[in-house]
């Protein structure tokens, strides 16, 4: 199994996590507290996540996985999720130029053949525009669910030792973590709202992760409440099984 990361040191002589992880939540509950459709609230939203990826970039975060639409989102009123999908076009047609300008690279995880032929291609078209670039790693949590995730990656390897390439018993955690692959270990999970549960988000990836809960709605969390979040984080003490004694140790 891929180690939990460390976390990097900090100027001030704190630690930043290397992967940070977002359950953005409450524009629904932001848009009603101002007698505004809910669509308004997911266009407010937006530019709370333009403002967390400016500040995750600035403070050097190797990995931000935003969770913008789960698999269970589809049970949504209609008109919400087509807007959803909407907004996600235009994200897609608008933003990803912005984010190769910065050196963001950009991925989709998540079931894609649930969406458009438009919003599939354009997903495809950016990854490959962003791929080459070594700042921020930016992940869209899309269509996905953290068992999907999971179920998926079994399938995969249940594949593999039919075809004999892989003995049922060379399955394990390092094996399964292979293949789920492309998002690396949280190190601290954020979900705004007031909300403390993690919604079938990233179930593998965060096993050892740092939780961070807020009362703050997503439409109104922007870089002050994400270093407010980090600042939290730093004073936390990982032990990933250990005593303090054997944690104080290593970090010598």
């Amino acid at each position: 199994m891929t180690s939990p990361q460390s976390p990097q040191p900090r100027a001030d002589g704190g630690a930043l996590p290397r992967h940070v992880a977002i359950i953005m939540d409450g524009n629904n509950r932001w848009a009603k507290a101002r007698d505004m459709s809910g669509v308004r609230g997911h266009h407010a939203g937006v530019e709370s996540v333009r403002a967390v990826i400016r500040r995750a970039a600035e403070r050097g975060i190797e990995t931000l996985t935003l969770f913008a639409f789960s698999s269970e989102n589809w049970k949504r009123p209609a008109v919400e999720v087509n807007a959803l999908m909407e907004l996600f076009l235009m994200a897609l047609k608008r933003e990803v130029k912005k984010l190769h300008q910065h050196g963001i690279r950009l991925s989709v995880i998540g079931d894609r053949e649930g969406f458009s032929e438009a919003i599939q291609k354009h997903i495809t078209q950016a990854e490959a525009l962003t791929a080459d670039n070594r700042g921020l790693h930016l992940v869209i949590a899309a269509n996905y669910g953290g068992r999907w995730d999971i179920a998926r990656a079994a399938q995969r390897l249940g594949r593999r030792v039919a075809d004999g390439e892989l003995a049922a018993e060379d399955i394990n955690e390092e094996t399964l973590d292979a293949e789920l692959g492309l998002v690396p270990p949280v190190d601290l999970c954020i979900r705004t709202s007031g909300e403390q549960r993690i919604s079938n988000f990233l179930l593998w990836q965060l096993a050892y992760a740092e939780l961070y809960f807020t009362p703050v709605l997503w439409p109104d969390f922007g870089a002050e409440a994400f270093d407010a979040a980090l600042a939290d984080f730093s004073g936390r003490k990982r032990r990933f099984g250990m005593t303090d004694e054997q944690v104080e140790a290593q970090g010598a």
